[in-house]
């Protein structure tokens, strides 16, 4: 390891440092840690970062104090503290010394900080841990969010001389680090790295053990969080030092070729002996196509990818552990596996060597880890407020309550919301209207689509979209296609499309019995297409009302849409059609996925699991499959319940119409 003793420039105010004052009468200094304001007592001469173990302050280490990480910068504070009643002057550290002198880690050290391995305390002293210091480091990210998350580390990497010397791994630990290795044993063969190497290890409630090992010295650990969807599957690698997304990868999930919905999928598995595997074996074929992506995308070995979270439906969380999901299928819809499940990432066949996977746990047999996952990343248990969360896909997952207690249930929406059963429907791609706006006098449509930001009678959007064309609707288009009929009244409460008003303009068009309106082209929205939504939006209200009924409440403080269909559904035009309770459009928040920003969060903390597994014992599941009132409340939602938008959104869209013109 020579190569990273070379002698580095030292900052401009390295040699600065006035000689050490002498000792105090009684050996000792009293050392104050910001931002924690941990403080005690240390002997003279002890470095900062042994000053840190000692007391608990939060400061970094992967060397162990051999000065070549980096990660264990300290700055020191002068003057007078009034709050501990303490004088620090600039002679309460040792001077400059060899470690940072020699210092040539990765880490430059940052002007006016000084290395916690290096610098010795000499008096009483005030030191700030900054927080790319801290262990436990706040996240901040610009990928995936995951609010303010404190990371709660369960793999630690330590850097150990002569190992062979020592006697071992386990002993050279506690030689050097003084740590204990009490965890399962895992098989970890030293091979020819018989001196230097550096070692993860994995802190789980068993105890700690060794998760992997490196020969030489590295400083940077990579955990996978993975969202099984019935769609689409999404992958993110991060740093687990610090939650930096290193790279995000995605693809369609294959079983689609087996069934759009989970239903469907179980159904093959139900109809075809040995389904079951065949499904098992292309979503994992799958998750290491989107590994491989990963890794390749960060320039990462697979061999520094220590830990790998998932989450998904229960359908996909069966299948992926190659689980029967049959059951689900029928009441009382029993799951595999109550609660989390952890093993090797070999179990489902993921090619990560040093990898362990963490699976979230369902909460009921059709309420799965993916929505464990969303309440765990929005909150609702850590709030006073009434939240609403719903994640729309061709299930609803709908979750309600507070920190006094929550409520759960999946509601059968159907593919509709995606663009499937509509008559021009596709996904959100190139070319798919995706706005729609009536004007309430003419019946006249502008819309815009998917790769243009101009609206259909701005100069240039026929020159954007040429190379796509207008190739259908998606699932936001139809909603708002729908909800603005509604406005204006070409729709009626029933959801019937009125015919008479034929002879005002040539867009309604009769279709035998019943009557189409003409958006562009040759995509119309049809009666059948009204009816497809009304069956999807009553479901889902359905679903909200039957939960806020069992909650004895009347009214929710705010709502929070996940999903991608959520990222795009306009809050006004989804309260238009009945689709969400009605409550002010401010407090209404698109949220993303949300389920798999909860998978980073348990990558990220060992409390953000033991917080998981408990939140889902206390979710009182209602099973919509099973439960008499639901079928009253579907009912009651399928009618459209005004024929008018929200005078603000109304005038809003006008004003905005306007200026287009």
């Amino acid at each position: 390891m020579t190569e990273l003793r070379a002698v580095a420039a030292a900052p401009a105010n390295a040699r600065a440092v006035a000689p050490a004052p002498a000792s105090d009468s009684s050996g000792s200094h009293t050392v104050v840690f910001t931002p924690s304001g941990l403080s005690g007592a240390v002997a003279d001469g002890t470095t900062v970062l042994d000053a840190a173990v000692q007391l608990g302050a939060d400061l970094d280490t992967v060397c162990g104090g051999r000065g070549i990480c980096g990660r264990c910068q300290i700055k020191p504070s002068t003057g007078e503290f009034a709050k501990w009643a303490i004088t620090v002057d600039d002679r309460a550290l040792s001077p400059w010394g060899l470690l940072e002198e020699s210092y040539a880690g990765k880490r430059a050290i940052v002007e006016g900080r000084r290395l916690g391995c290096s610098a010795k305390i000499c008096g009483n002293i005030v030191i700030d841990i900054p927080p790319e210091s801290q262990i436990h480091k706040q996240v901040i990210r610009k990928t995936v969010d995951v609010g303010e998350l404190v990371i709660d580390p369960i793999y630690s990497l330590h850097y150990l001389t002569d190992v062979a010397e020592a006697g071992g791994i386990a002993q050279a630990l506690d030689a050097q680090w003084g740590v204990t290795l009490n965890g399962p044993r895992r098989t970890v063969a030293l091979d020819n790295f018989r001196s230097n190497i550096t070692v993860a290890l994995e802190r789980r409630s068993g105890g700690t053990s060794v998760a992997a090992f490196w020969p030489g010295y590295i400083d940077r650990l990579m955990g996978v969080a993975v969202d099984v969807g019935s769609t689409t599957i999404a992958g993110h690698l991060i740093d687990l030092a610090n939650g930096e997304v290193l790279s995000t990868a995605g693809q369609m999930n294959p079983q689609i070729r087996f069934g759009e919905d989970l239903m469907s999928r179980v159904s093959y598995v139900m109809m075809n002996p040995g389904g079951e595997a065949e499904l098992t074996k292309e979503v994992r074929a799958a998750l290491n196509q989107i590994v491989t992506e990963l890794c390749e995308t960060a320039g990462i070995e697979r061999s520094r990818i220590v830990d790998v979270t998932l989450v998904g439906n229960p359908i996909m969380h069966h299948l992926v552990l190659g689980l029967d999901p049959t059951p689900l299928g029928q009441s009382p819809f029993p799951l595999a596996i109550e609660g989390a499940f952890a093993s090797t990432a070999a179990h489902i066949e993921l090619d990560l060597p040093n990898a362990m996977l963490y699976v979230a746990p369902c909460i009921a047999g059709h309420v799965g880890a993916d929505t464990a996952a969303a309440i765990l990343n929005e909150g609702p248990h850590r709030s006073d407020a009434i939240q609403l969360l719903v994640d729309v896909g061709t299930n609803a997952e709908i979750v309600l309550g507070n920190s006094q207690q929550l409520f759960a249930c999946s509601s059968p929406t159907g593919p509709a919301f995606e663009g499937a059963q509509i008559s021009s429907g596709q996904r959100a791609t190139a070319g798919a209207i995706e706005r729609v706006a009536i004007d309430r006098d003419t019946y006249d449509v502008i819309f815009k689509v998917i790769g243009s930001d101009l609206w259909s009678n701005e100069i240039g959007f026929s020159a954007e979209i040429d190379a796509s064309g207008i190739t259908g609707i998606c699932g936001s288009g139809i909603i708002e296609a729908i909800s603005e009929m509604v406005s204006a009244g070409i729709i009626d409460h029933s959801g019937v499309i009125r015919g008479e008003l034929a002879t005002d303009t040539d867009r309604i068009v009769e279709d035998g019995r019943t009557y189409n309106f003409l958006l562009v082209a040759d995509i119309f929205v049809t009666q059948a297409d009204v009816r497809a939504i009304q069956l999807a939006k009553a479901a889902l209200k359905a679903g909200i009302d039957l939960l806020m009924e069992h909650a004895g409440l009347s009214a929710v403080d705010e709502i929070r849409l996940a999903g991608a269909f959520g990222a795009h559904i306009d809050p006004t035009h989804a309260m238009v059609v009945g689709l969400i309770p009605e409550i002010d459009v401010a407090n209404v928040h698109a949220v993303g996925n949300s389920a798999g920003s909860g998978a980073v969060r348990l990558l990220l903390s060992a409390e953000q699991r033991t917080q998981v597994e408990a939140v889902v014992q206390d979710v009182i599941k209602i099973e919509t499959a099973t439960e008499p009132r639901f079928q009253e409340h579907f009912v009651t939602a399928l009618g459209f319940p005004r024929s008018t938008a929200p005078k603000a959104a109304h005038e809003g869209g006008r004003r905005r119409r306007s200026r287009r013109r």
